[in-house]
């Protein structure tokens, strides 16, 4: 099945814990999260700058209206993945954005996550004091 320029877009972005499920369609530039404003959901500019980045790389923020749902994470990690989401979806709506999205380094998934807690130790990597005596 061939996607269609006028029919809406889904991808799938994730960072950390947070996953985010992105749809986009031709639109105004209106970005809804979770049935919220951009803006609503992301109180700080620089989290909101986020998607910014990925329209700046396109020149294209007026085209695209973005829906996502967004679950798991923090705020940070929430942003990470909606960005990575919202590039993805460009990339399946137009192949031409890949080579600037993928040298700004957007197609990428941070596979950072926290390490887990060992056992025997306060922390993943701290350990108790040592005492010799």
């Amino acid at each position: 099945m061939a996607i269609k320029k006028s029919d809406e877009v889904l991808a799938v972005g994730r960072r950390k814990c947070a996953v985010a499920r992105v749809r986009l369609t031709p639109g105004t530039g209106k970005v809804v999260i979770n049935g919220k404003a951009l803006e609503q959901y992301f109180p700080s500019a620089e989290l909101c700058g986020y998607i910014a980045q990925v329209f700046a790389v396109v020149d294209g923020a007026a085209k695209f209206d973005v829906n996502a749902n967004i679950d798991g994470g923090g705020m940070t990690g929430q942003a990470g993945a909606l960005r990575h989401g919202v590039a993805r979806a460009l990339v399946k709506y137009n192949e031409d954005y890949r080579p600037a999205l993928k040298e700004a380094g957007m197609m990428t998934r941070d596979a950072r996550v926290k390490e887990r807690k060992k056992s025997g130790q306060p922390g993943a990597r701290r350990r108790f004091q040592f005492s010799k005596r």
